[in-house]
């Protein structure tokens, strides 16, 4: 197919998609004449890929190049395909981080230690920083409330690995996509469960917050 029926096949305007091919987020077509290509279903899929991460993940372009690089030559286990998934995001929104107290970075440290979680760096940071922004907000995320939140996220954890298939390729789309673009649906999840428990403690039925 030429540009203009995958511009129409993905929704992606034309004017996208060769932005796409000049940054090396797509791969070229196969050449027709000096100036013209055809395109496949491999392209389609790519174009529709990393407009969701541009625009659904919100990554940036650094980060989608990370994830496609994760996706093109996959890591050999489940454990590091979920780490170039959670390499790519938390970069991505840790670049205006700033520094972060000793204190709460001993309270996350702490945290991590008694979960018994995998001690990583970057997620530690990237923590930190939210309890401190939080905090500075006047809106710190205490204790107890930090421990409801991470049984949820262990909770969601188990649920996104079981539906990791086997066949690795499939294995590296599903967990380092699929961790990227779900992000944002337990978001909108956690906005509805908050409805309904707001209206349960005001005695009433649906409604907003």
């Amino acid at each position: 197919m030429r540009i203009s029926a995958l511009a129409d096949r993905t929704g992606v305007p034309v004017a996208t998609i060769k932005y796409y091919l000049r940054e090396g987020l797509l791969p070229p077509g196969e050449p027709t004449s000096r100036t013209q290509a055809t395109y496949g279903d491999e392209h389609v899929d790519r174009v529709r890929l990393v407009r969701a991460m541009t625009e659904s993940a919100g990554l940036s372009l650094a980060a989608v190049r990370d994830v496609l690089s994760a996706l093109d030559d996959p890591p050999r286990s489940r454990h590091d395909l979920l780490g170039a998934a959670q390499h790519a995001l938390v970069a991505d929104e840790a670049r205006s981080d700033g520094e972060v107290d000793d204190a709460v970075r001993r309270r996350v440290d702490a945290l991590v230690a008694a979960r018994g979680w995998y001690d990583d760096a970057a997620l530690a940071g990237r923590l930190a920083a939210l309890l401190r922004d939080a905090e500075r907000a006047g809106v710190p995320v205490g204790d107890e409330h930090l421990a409801v939140l991470a049984d949820a996220a262990e909770l969601v954890a188990r649920a996104d690995l079981a539906t990791v298939p086997d066949a690795p390729a499939d294995a590296a789309r599903q967990v380092v996509v699929g961790t990227l673009l779900t992000d944002p649906v337990l978001v909108v999840l956690r906005r509805f469960a908050q409805q309904q428990a707001s209206a349960r403690r005001a005695g009433g039925g649906q409604g907003a917050v």
